[in-house]
């Protein structure tokens, strides 16, 4: 007979909670736990283990005298102005997870010598939109007009991306927490966030999210990178919260994005005309209509209808392509080509260990050696 052990029912329901559960709605898909908070039985080991792993919680946790004091490392901005509401177990476990690999990076950087990036904090003491959005432009090697060679503004976003990791700011692009699609990222709850770091500065930015609204998340990420505050936020109907610096991000993406005198003037050309305006700046449509808001050109009720009625389109698009695709083409965004390539210059020289190149990855076996060999 299996050894039973004996464990603070108290830790046991903390888990719980913590995972996002109810006693109740866990006990459906882990009846075992019923038994052991009400004392008629005491778990194995090996049912323990498995116990943390639907928590998704470490097994040594569940032996402390009592619960850890967990924090955010970092602030994490609510739309709705509510900022006490705690955020889901796999928001912060995805926002470790990269502080890990940036934690790494950074050593891994100033060991070889790198230099830290002159633009991270550059403007942490300045509110001048025009100034960050000319600086952000100068450093991506980005004029104003850059996006016009683009067919589409699909097409404008991945160079967009690419002249981002090029400058060595990690972009990541994920919906789940790691590789682990029962772990969902909810959209609602977090459009992205930014970890600030002179060496090695990463941008996370929801892949569940429409892929028209995540150009304008990504831009508010730089600008937090320029202005140098890391920050978490949900950005609810293209929203920010009412904070000084998200505000001036929010700003900064805008301006960067749609130039407020040009916008005027094609404005003009084609009144309320977003399908136009979103061609000629190669941005979607829901970026033309948060800009025609900020200008003054729509008022909040017609943005919030046009919101709607845009989310239902791309809702409806996104339903009948389907889901699936390339594993390895996911992986590339999931992990960053930049970071991806620090990896791999790591482990053949020699100062990085298979096992920990793994662990920093979410990538073993045959399915590390293919990426790195195929892929990247």
């Amino acid at each position: 007979m299996a050894n039973e052990i004996n464990v603070n029912t108290n830790m046991l329901t903390w888990a719980i909670t913590r995972a996002g559960y109810d006693v109740p709605t866990f006990a459906v898909k882990f009846p075992k736990i019923l038994e052991w908070l009400e004392g008629q039985k005491k778990p194995t080991v090996k049912q323990l283990e498995e116990f943390s792993k639907k928590v998704y919680l470490p097994f040594g946790y569940l032996f402390l005298p009592q619960p850890p004091q967990e924090k955010l490392p970092i602030p994490y901005f609510r739309t709705n102005g509510n900022q006490a509401d705690r955020i889901s177990i796999n928001v912060f476990d995805t926002i470790l997870l990269l502080q890990q690999r940036q934690d790494w990076l950074r050593n891994y950087l100033k060991d070889n010598d790198f230099h830290p990036l002159p633009f991270v904090g550059k403007f942490r003491n300045s509110n001048n939109v025009n100034a960050i959005v000319a600086d952000i432009r100068q450093t991506l090697e980005l004029t104003e007009n850059w996006a016009s060679q683009f067919r589409t503004w699909q097409d404008a976003q991945d160079h967009l991306v690419l002249h981002i990791e090029d400058k060595g700011i990690i972009t990541i692009f994920n919906g789940i927490v790691e590789n682990n699609t029962h772990r969902p990222i909810p959209v609602d709850e977090c459009r992205g966030f930014v970890l600030v770091d002179e060496y090695a500065p990463f941008m996370f930015v929801n892949n569940s999210d429409f892929k028209s609204a995540q150009m304008f998340t990504i831009v508010h990420e730089l600008a937090h990178i320029w202005t140098g505050h890391s920050a978490g936020f949900d950005f609810r109907r293209l929203q920010p919260a009412n904070d000084p610096i998200e505000i001036l991000c929010d700003k900064v993406a805008a301006e960067f994005l749609v130039p407020a005198q040009e916008f005027d003037e094609v404005w003009n050309h084609k009144p309320n005309n977003f399908a136009y305006a979103s061609r000629y700046f190669k941005v979607s449509e829901i970026v033309i209509a948060r800009r025609a808001l900020d200008t003054g050109k729509i008022s909040r009720p017609q943005f919030f209808d046009f919101y709607e009625e845009y989310s239902n389109r791309e809702f409806a698009k996104k339903e009948s392509q389907g889901s699936g695709g390339d594993f390895y083409a996911t992986t590339k965004k999931r992990i960053s080509i930049t970071f991806a390539s620090h990896v791999n210059q790591a482990v053949k020289s020699g100062k990085l260990l298979y096992r920990d190149a793994y662990k920093l990855t979410g990538l073993k076996g045959d399915t590390f050696e293919n990426f790195f060999s195929k892929h990247l």
